[in-house]
């Protein structure tokens, strides 16, 4: 019997998502045959090789609305074609190509929710692009039998708007615990900042805080739409020495840069739902390098929070909140190795070894189109 095939798709360019690395890893690693299908931009970086296939769409348009019309064109007639038994569509973006080919081919669509696509900051604020998008979502989720996404509050949002299940799978890293070395300041400890650098982050605020700040420099890993903004912003307070812009991070230096952090910095703004019921991959890549970090105190971080107390949870972003939570880790080191001690056994349990065998058991249970016959389940290795 051969594997079966599974093509999954995203918007993105492959290179920096940790998240569908380790879902077509494991599932590859698991006997199927996977297709990770991409975007590619003139500075994508050079594919690093992995189990499973991968491949990068070309479009004329790179952003905006053209861009989506494009790329969702040409996945739809790439899955016309393509050999395949499952089609997954990561995010709303792009299920509409995904649902209407394995509509035409009877192939079983899967729709794996990384985020709360609707409620997403750029989409909220342009209410015509949000009705789309939400008539999208009420048009094919219902249809849809095998859902995911990456928190409980999530999946209890989504079964009750969309009358589905969706399976809790969490955005969790691999346990890698390795010991960097570097060179740095004794005197200079690192907040770290890894994500995009968009609207609604925190990421202006934790600039507004730096010159206030002794004995510490800022890292931001990540390119976004504020870049250039924020560039300015670190000239006009005057912190350029004590701000460092990494630039987009591969995975395998974004574990490096990690490791070398002091405290871990997720800030959100209340800025929609997709923000408010967030469970955001850099909170377990903290957990994961044993650094305590500072997260928003947000529904899905309180719940894990009270479980296994590794982080200070603030607020809100104003100014003087935000400050005292740094300095408390900064400076009180009792508090300061407690919550970096509970990162350990934390690590052990929130990690991609657990999470792995939800996703394969999520897998197991679609039906088996490589022989045609609905009721076998693939064999795992």
């Amino acid at each position: 019997m051969r594997p079966i095939k599974i093509v999954f798709t995203v918007t993105n360019d492959l290179r920096f998502d940790q998240r569908m690395m380790r879902i077509c890893g494991s599932l590859s690693k698991a006997g199927y045959d996977v297709l990770l299908l991409g975007h590619k931009l003139s500075e994508s970086p050079p594919l690093r090789e992995m189990p499973f296939r991968q491949k990068r769409l070309s479009c004329i348009f790179n952003k905006g609305k053209l861009f989506y019309l494009e790329y969702n064109i040409r996945v739809f007639f790439f899955l016309l074609f393509c050999k395949t038994d499952h089609i997954c569509a990561i995010d709303l973006d792009t299920l509409l190509p995904c649902f209407l080919a394995s509509k035409i081919r009877t192939k079983t669509c899967i729709y794996d929710a990384h985020e709360y696509f609707t409620e997403v900051p750029e989409v909220i604020t342009r209410p015509a692009v949000k009705k789309i998008w939400e008539a999208l979502a009420r048009f094919v989720i219902p249809k849809l039998k095998y859902c995911y996404t990456v928190g409980p509050e999530l999946s209890k949002i989504f079964k009750e708007k969309y009358g589905v299940p969706f399976e809790v799978i969490r955005n969790v890293p691999i346990p890698t615990k390795t010991n960097y070395k570097y060179t740095k300041k004794e005197d200079e400890k690192i907040l770290l900042y890894q994500g995009a650098l968009n609207d609604g982050r925190g990421i202006a605020e934790i600039l507004e805080v730096m010159p206030e700040i002794k004995g510490a420099v800022l890292w931001l890993a990540g390119e976004g739409d504020l870049s250039l903004f924020l560039r300015n912003k670190c000239k006009e307070l005057h912190i350029e020495n004590k701000v460092v812009f990494h630039g987009r991070v591969v995975p395998e230096e974004l574990k490096r840069l990690t490791a070398q952090a002091h405290i871990g910095l997720n800030l959100l703004e209340n800025k929609g739902l997709n923000y408010y019921y967030s469970l955001a991959n850099k909170f377990f890549d903290y957990i994961q390098a044993d650094v305590p970090s500072i997260n928003m105190a947000f529904p899905e971080y309180k719940n894990l929070n009270e479980q296994y107390e590794v982080s200070l949870l603030i607020p809100n972003l104003e100014k003087a909140v935000l400050k005292k939570a740094i300095e408390e880790l900064l400076y009180n080191e009792k508090l300061y190795n407690q919550l970096k001690s509970n990162c350990q056994p934390a690590s052990k349990i929130l990690n991609w070894n657990e999470e792995e065998k939800k996703l394969l058991e999520f897998y197991q249970r679609l039906p088996n189109l490589s022989n045609r016959n609905p009721n076998r389940t693939p064999a795992v290795k």
